[in-house]
């Protein structure tokens, strides 16, 4: 039975793929990145290691001894980590990150990927077992978008992708055809509750793959968390990219989406 490594981050994601993957007849190494990892993973995987974002030095060193030549990143592991005093940095990712140009996402990960690459650990497309997750295109929702809204679509997909290729995130806010936030560290459900108290009800919400998406990391994705984030910021309507964005636990974000007169649509 061959062996799969994953390194694990926030949300569902990293449990559906180790339900995908061990159903597929894989050996499952699964290493938990953050204290919030889902406690339903240590049971989805075949083994299970708590290891600081941090320890690079200690996560490679695991891989290895459990025979890992190939492993997935899935699920939320935010940027601020690396500029908190809280989150424990080992010497080899102290010097991991002082070799970066910038500290942009592409440039941390793929940093991080040629540091596994050189222990002989490849790092595969994160969709490669989860697939079916992607969604196809139509409305997803009871409702569909007003003509204001589609409008506002449009636009919040243009951004979007601007600010995708800049590298700086994947989701924008916009009212009216105005940028009411941009996405950039703290992830996509904070800057869905700014960009939805700032438009004061109303907001669309546009979430894209990268111009260049690297499918190894960071492929864009939406759950319960995403809804409950436009619940609280009063946002009305959320655009995904059809085929190109992973749509978690979809049945119960359709749902909530739909008690709460929320329109989804994937383009």
């Amino acid at each position: 039975m061959k062996t799969i490594g994953l390194l694990a981050g926030i949300g569902r994601l990293p449990v559906e793929f180790a339900r995908a993957a061990s159903g597929m007849g894989f050996t499952v190494i699964a290493v938990g990145l953050l204290p919030d990892v889902e406690p339903e993973l240590a049971k989805a995987a075949n083994r299970y290691h708590a290891i600081g974002a941090g320890e690079l030095g200690r996560i490679i060193a695991t891989l290895k001894e459990e025979g890992v030549e190939e492993v997935t990143m899935i699920g939320k592991v935010t940027k601020e980590l690396m500029f908190s005093s809280a989150t424990p940095l080992d010497d080899r990712m102290r010097r991991l990150l002082a070799g970066l140009v910038d500290r942009s996402d592409d440039t941390i990960m793929l940093a991080f990927v040629r540091e596994l690459a050189g222990e002989g650990i490849g790092v595969l497309d994160q969709t490669a077992f989860i697939r079916a997750l992607m969604s196809a295109p139509g409305v997803l929702t009871r409702r569909p978008p007003t003509a204001a809204e589609e409008a506002d679509m449009d636009f919040g997909l243009r951004m979007a992708k601007e600010i995708g290729a800049l590298d700086i995130g994947q989701t924008v806010v916009v009212k009216n055809r105005a940028v009411l936030a941009v996405e950039a560290i703290e992830g996509t459900d904070a800057c869905i509750r700014r960009g939805g108290q700032l438009g004061r009800g109303g907001a669309v919400v546009a979430k894209v793959a990268k111009p260049d998406q690297d499918l190894r990391f960071d492929v864009p994705t939406v759950g319960i968390d995403t809804v409950r984030a436009m619940i609280e910021g009063g946002a009305a309507a959320l655009v995904i990219e059809a085929g190109r964005t992973l749509l978690v636990d979809r049945s119960k974000v359709v749902a909530l989406a739909d008690e709460n007169d929320i329109a989804i649509v994937a383009r």
